[in-house]
């Protein structure tokens, strides 16, 4: 088979992935947190933090906490990160091959004209590279979950509250195993699930996220090695906590990782519940229950003119997938390091971003899918008039308790209820003369026979009220 001639495109600044191409504008804000570049500038943030904390605190003889004018300057290095930081860094990681190394030198770099050069020594004191990197991290996730997916995230369940609310009191056929059931009301079904996704964000609103700062292997053995005076715990404890992070006392060289493997499990479990959300309302869709509201100028299929496709919750089921696999596969991989450090977790915390990109992409469609749609409330009355035999269970239930109140004839309610329903259809007819033929107590029977279809649901509407909560 003859190779196609093509024109190379290796050298084009062009995106290999979709979150970085295609879809860059919806996960475009999770960049200043989980890319490489916001990585290394959180780096930079702590590195120049511990600085600060060493000085400020006295922690090593002969040093003492620096001017305002000092701080401000230090501090502004982070601030000004940009695009020639990156590049100057990228310079620097080519001759030391050391990303965090690369780091350290960017940082003293700079110490000469704040008035601190002699302090070079003192950039990343005590730590190995993972004390750096396991605040930059969590630091980073932290960013990236509070201020971008778990925004996203509230609006989208809001957004399906208020969808709850407009059509508490719509009814609708249930259909258990595929088959017509109890009626509900499509606002309570939405309800449901907007009820289960509002426990995982809460859930993930409560997220500790984890930091240490103790060297290489978790004993702060170089720190009294060098100033054996200082109380190291309380100089890493204060640190972490002062990043804004939970402090983790007991570790091996990393971080253990294990808060991160719970996060995604949480944004996982919302992304299935998610899922379930598309796979309902798609359905829906297909059985006429919702109408799509065509958007102008778009095409649904390139041959079949008529088609308006739910193609907003079949690309958020298959990124909503995606997410998945990544976060399960980092939860797995986080929780585990051979002895003291391997680097498994390296490689495998590069796919933060991508993971929880995948997740915020498949939220933003699945919103614009929602804001698309219309009720076909005729389409669901139509369904419930064709459907009189889900009032079956309403009947023999009646004829339970009229037995157990002492009226006769009531024996072998569910039998005779099969025997007329199962398997066939039973219209309003036929069902409110089987009503007239039981013998019920005259109250009972005046309340089967007001009842339809579509006012057997319950206590449905008032359910939605517990989204207020």
């Amino acid at each position: 088979m003859a190779e196609i001639a093509r024109t190379s495109l290796a050298n084009e600044p062009l995106a290999l992935g979709a979150l970085d191409g295609r879809y860059r504008s919806a996960v475009a804000p999770l960049v200043d947190y989980l890319s490489e570049a916001a990585l290394n500038r959180d780096r930079v943030h702590v590195e120049v933090e511990w600085l600060i904390h060493l000085a400020e605190n006295s922690v090593l003889p002969g040093t003492s906490p620096f001017t305002d004018q000092q701080q401000a300057a230090l501090r502004k290095i982070v601030t000004d990160f940009d695009a020639d930081s990156v590049k100057e860094l990228a310079e620097i990681e080519a001759v030391t091959v050391h990303d965090v190394k690369a780091v350290e030198y960017y940082i003293a770099n700079r110490l000469d004209a704040i008035g601190i050069g002699q302090l070079k020594p003192m950039v990343h004191f005590g730590c190995t590279s993972e004390d750096i990197n396991n605040l930059s991290y969590a630091l980073g996730v932290q960013g990236g979950v509070t201020q971008v997916w778990l925004p996203a995230a509230r609006a989208l369940v809001t957004q399906l509250t208020a969808m709850a609310e407009e059509s508490r009191e719509v009814p609708m056929l249930s259909r258990t195993h595929g088959q017509p059931a109890t009626p509900t009301t499509l606002g309570k079904e939405l309800a449901v699930l907007a009820w289960r996704l509002t426990r995982q964000l809460d859930r993930i609103e409560k997220t500790e996220y984890l930091g240490k700062i103790n060297g290489a292997t978790g004993t702060y053995a170089a720190h009294y090695a060098s100033v054996p005076g200082a109380d190291w715990q309380q100089v890493s404890k204060s640190f972490v906590e002062h990043l804004g992070l939970t402090w983790n006392p007991l570790t091996t060289q990393i971080e253990s990782h294990d808060w991160q493997a719970e996060v995604y499990a949480d944004i996982a479990r919302f992304n299935r519940i998610l899922h379930n959300l598309c796979t309902d309302v798609w359905s829906y869709i297909s059985i006429g229950y919702f109408a799509q509201i065509p958007v102008e100028g778009a095409t649904g299929s390139s041959t079949m003119p008529h088609k308006v496709n739910p193609i907003r919750f079949e690309n958020a089921e298959a990124n909503l997938e995606i997410s998945n696999g990544l976060l399960d596969t980092l939860g797995a991989t986080l929780v585990t390091s051979r002895w003291q450090r391997d680097l498994t977790d390296s490689s495998s915390q590069r796919n933060i971003g991508t993971a929880i990109g995948h997740s915020v992409l498949a939220i933003s469609n699945v919103a614009k899918g929602l804001d698309r749609l219309d009720v076909a409330e005729a389409v669901l009355a139509d369904d419930l008039d064709h459907n009189w035999e889900v009032l079956a269970e309403a009947i023999q239930m009646v004829m339970r308790a009229e037995a157990i109140a002492g009226v006769e004839g009531m024996d072998n309610p569910y039998e005779r209820l099969k025997d007329l329903t199962r398997g066939h259809r039973v219209d309003a007819v036929r069902l409110k003369e089987f009503v007239g033929e039981l013998g019920l107590s005259q109250a009972a029977e005046a309340r089967l026979q007001q009842l339809t279809p579509g006012s057997y649901t319950g206590i449905a509407s008032q359910l939605v009220d517990h989204l207020k909560k």
